[in-house]
C-alpha cells in the first residue's frame, strides 16, 4: 500500500518553533492561544483570501447531534436526528459486500460506511490480508437492549447509548481466528486511520472511554480527524476535547490541506466559512459543532 504522510499544524496567532518527529510521524505545532494573547498584542497579519470572503451558515441546535464526530457513550445518548439514514441491509447489496463477508443476513450499516470499509479492505488485500468479516453493525434500541443484558455492562452499552445505534461503528471479524491475533486486526491497527476508522476502544484508553480493549470495535470518523487521532493517540473523547481547547487545527494528510474548527452551540447560531470552498458540519453529541473545510 501507498505510505501515507500528513502534516498537522496548529492554527497560531504568533510564530512557533516545529518539533521534529521521525518518518511518517506528524509534524506538530502547539500552542495555548489564551495565554498567548494575554502575554503579547496580536501581530498584524494580511488578511488572507479566506479571510476575506467569507460567508455565515445558520446553524440549529439539533445539529449539535448530527454527523460523524458524535460522541456517544453512557453520558450521551444517541438523539433520533443522529441515527444515519442511509442504513442499509449489506446481506441484500452483493456490491457492497465484495472482499470481505457478513455473519448473518441481518447485519445493517450505513452505506456510506461500508463503501469506505469495502476500499480499505480492497487494499487490505492488495497486501495479502482478505479474511475480513463484519460480524455487527447498526442496531436498534431493540436490539442493543438485548445484548446489553446478555453481555453486561463492560461490553455493551444500554439501548440508546451505544454507537452501534448510530449507525457509524462496526465489529470487525476475521475468518481466521480471533482479531487480537489475527493479520487482519493487526492491519486495521495500522492502517484504519488512513480510510477515515478508529480503533474506537484502545487498551491503554479504558479509564477514558468505559469500556474494555475491543480490537474488533472500529468507528467511522473520517479524515482528518482519524489522522490526527492516530498521531496523537487520542480517544474520541480526548479528541473533542482537543478541538475544544485549541479552536482550530489544519492539517495536511497525503498532500491535501484540511481545517477543522470548533464552534459552541447552544440555540440558533451563525458560523463563519469561507465562500467557495466545500466542508462537512457535525455536531459533538454534547455543546458544539465540528466544520472541516475541505481540501
Amino acid at each position: 500500500m501507498k505510505k501515507w504522510v500528513f502534516l498537522l499544524v496548529m492554527l497560531l496567532p504568533l510564530g512557533c518553533e516545529a518539533i521534529q518527529q521521525e518518518p511518517q510521524a506528524a509534524n506538530v505545532e502547539y500552542s495555548n492561544t489564551v495565554d498567548q494573547a494575554q502575554e503579547a498584542a496580536p501581530q498584524k497579519k494580511a488578511p488572507t483570501k479566506t479571510q476575506t470572503k467569507a460567508q455565515t451558515i445558520k446553524v440549529t441546535k439539533s445539529q449539535v447531534y448530527q454527523g460523524n464526530l458524535l460522541l456517544v457513550n453512557k453520558q450521551y445518548p444517541v438523539h433520533e436526528e443522529g441515527v444515519t439514514a442511509d442504513v442499509v441491509n449489506l446481506f441484500r447489496d452483493k456490491e457492497l459486500t465484495q472482499g470481505y463477508v457478513v455473519l448473518d443476513k441481518t447485519i445493517r450499516l450505513s452505506q456510506g460506511v461500508a463503501q469506505k470499509f469495502q476500499t480499505m479492505v480492497n487494499a487490505a488485500a492488495k497486501e495479502g490480508v482478505s479474511s475480513f468479516m463484519i460480524s455487527s453493525g447498526y442496531r436498534d434500541n431493540k436490539e442493543q437492549g438485548q445484548l446489553y443484558k446478555s453481555m453486561g455492562a463492560d461490553y455493551a452499552l444500554p439501548a440508546g447509548y451505544s454507537e452501534h445505534n448510530l449507525g457509524l461503528s462496526l465489529d470487525i471479524g476475521s475468518t481466521q481466528t480471533e482479531m487480537n491475533r489475527a493479520p487482519e486486526g493487526k492491519w486495521l491497527q495500522k492502517n484504519a486511520w488512513a480510510y477515515g476508522f478508529i480503533l474506537r476502544y484502545p487498551k491503554d484508553k479504558t479509564e477514558i472511554t468505559g469500556i474494555k480493549y475491543e480490537p474488533w470495535h472500529f468507528r467511522y470518523v473520517g479524515l482528518p480527524h482519524s489522522a490526527i487521532m492516530q498521531e496523537k493517540n487520542l480517544t474520541l473523547e480526548q479528541y473533542l476535547d482537543f478541538l475544544k481547547e485549541q479552536k482550530k487545527v489544519s492539517a495536511t494528510v497525503e498532500g491535501k490541506a484540511y481545517e477543522v474548527s470548533y464552534y459552541p452551540v447552544s440555540g440558533n447560531t451563525s458560523i463563519p466559512v469561507p465562500v467557495g470552498r466545500s466542508y462537512e458540519l457535525s455536531g459533538n453529541n454534547m455543546d458544539g459543532i465540528i466544520v472541516t473545510l475541505l481540501p
